[in-house]
């Protein structure tokens, strides 16, 4: 309990008078005996109020609060949270409201006023913007009630405990669903290659249109018919792809508000929406992770979900990225033939190790390797060289850049492409190449 603005502008007011009263009476003018009485009077009775409007307002019942909020929300978007308040009061209420908000979200709108009138309930909100993601529990709601006359305010700390997850930012991967496949994947910037020969997968039989090459002609069911049959093929489906996803020390720069292990998960999950919708399975295994985690291919719409859970906590850490250990793991685990994306953040220190994992993937694996490229890279060597220190900083900038696309030539050379691409920019890229691939036959 504190004094409130209106108590402590009475005690300035009778604070003044008594220096003024203080003052001419050391100027030995005279004064009327009743003055000072009447000063003294004024701050009893003030005591007096004051102590009595503070038992009121200990004995003031605290209202009751219920949060209403999403059970899981959108990183780095802004959601709405309401507080529904109830209360006993028999006269009108104004009282402040704060949400103890945890660490790692962002609000808007914090303290809330709100104007509490007797035999009604009241409802106020706030936006809240998740930083990060994970579990986040809320504890406790605060309340400032100010006392029947006035005097004091009151600060109540209410216990409401409600919980919400906060994953990556799949609203676009579920929006996409209002769309056409072709028109979405354009507005995101996915550029569709044009179809290179037929697919590899048999659909069905069909009567010989113009257009048809002869190699799709089904020369037994044509001599049955007695008129040309064509065999028509469509984009292969039931295929595997596997993310094998850099959790180190690699993937903890940022970009924005963003780091770039966020920005891959959002690549693997936009990549893994495409696929889900093609009807591939779609699988994950991480690694330089406190926790590895692990999650075999699966088809269906419902894989998503079950992505969305296993990754919504994960985090990057300190570790340096393990490779080979990582495809050691993997080739346990995965013994079908698939699509491995290994998405990290590729340095001129990898060089030998990654290769050598990558080879042993490719022996019985197709592998993607997709490696994000800082944006302040480009931004250097881009900037005009002025004073020595900028000098050093362009060099070393172009050093660095060469020597990783030294790496990245060596692993094509090997046969394995590299997808190397702004953090914002890889989920594009990825979706265009597994598209283009898929169109080709993936094998």
């Amino acid at each position: 309990m504190k004094p409130s603005r209106l108590l402590l502008i009475w005690l300035a007011i009778l604070l003044a008078i008594g220096i003024v009263l203080g003052t001419l009476r050391a100027l030995d003018i005279a004064l009327p005996s009743s003055l000072l009485s009447i000063q003294w009077g004024l701050l009893l009775a003030l005591l007096a109020l004051a102590i009595l409007d503070g038992l009121r307002l200990t004995r003031l019942h605290s209202p009751r609060i219920t949060r209403q909020m999403p059970g899981s929300l959108a990183l780095g978007r802004w959601s709405e949270v309401r507080l529904d308040v109830e209360h006993n009061f028999p006269q009108p209420l104004t009282v402040q409201i704060f949400d103890h908000v945890p660490d790692g979200l962002n609000f808007e709108s914090l303290p809330l006023s709100v104007e509490l009138q007797p035999g009604q309930h009241s409802q106020v909100g706030y936006r809240l913007r998740p930083l990060k993601r994970g579990h986040f529990r809320f504890d406790h709601c605060e309340i400032n009630l100010p006392s029947p006359l006035g005097l004091w305010s009151g600060k109540r700390l209410l216990s409401v405990t409600d919980h919400t997850r906060v994953y990556p930012d799949f609203a676009r991967l579920y929006g996409g669903q209002l769309l056409a496949v072709d028109n979405w994947l354009s507005q995101l910037g996915v550029r569709q290659r044009q179809r290179r020969g037929l697919g590899m997968e048999f659909h069905q039989l069909r009567e010989f249109r113009e257009g048809d090459s002869l190699r799709q002609i089904d020369w037994k069911a044509t001599a049955r018919q007695r008129t040309p049959i064509a065999r028509e093929y469509q984009d292969e489906r039931d295929q595997q792809i596997i993310f094998m996803l850099d959790c180190g020390r690699h993937m903890r720069s940022h970009d924005g508000e963003l780091a770039h292990f966020d920005h891959a998960l959002n690549a693997c999950l936009l990549l893994s929406y495409v696929a889900l919708r093609q009807g591939d399975a779609v699988g994950l295994s991480t690694f330089a992770s406190d926790q590895p985690r692990y999650l075999a291919p699966v088809k269906g719409a419902g894989q998503l979900n079950v992505l969305l859970n296993t990754v919504y906590d994960l985090n990057s850490t300190q570790r340096s990225a393990d490779y080979q250990a990582a495809a050691t793991q993997l080739l346990a685990r995965q013994k079908r033939r698939a699509l491995v994306v290994v998405v990290t953040n590729l340095r001129d220190e990898d060089d030998e190790e990654l290769l050598t994992a990558v080879n042993r993937l490719g022996r019985q694996h197709r592998v993607l390797v997709a490696s994000l490229r800082e944006d302040v890279l480009d931004t250097l060597r881009q900037s005009p060289v002025q004073t020595l220190n900028e000098a050093l900083t362009y060099c070393a900038t172009v050093d660095y850049l060469n020597a990783r696309a030294e790496l990245h030539e060596r692993l094509d050379a090997h046969g394995v492409p590299v997808v190397d691409a702004l953090p914002g920019e890889l989920g594009a890229e990825l979706v265009t190449r597994y598209m283009s691939w898929k169109k080709a036959g993936m094998s």
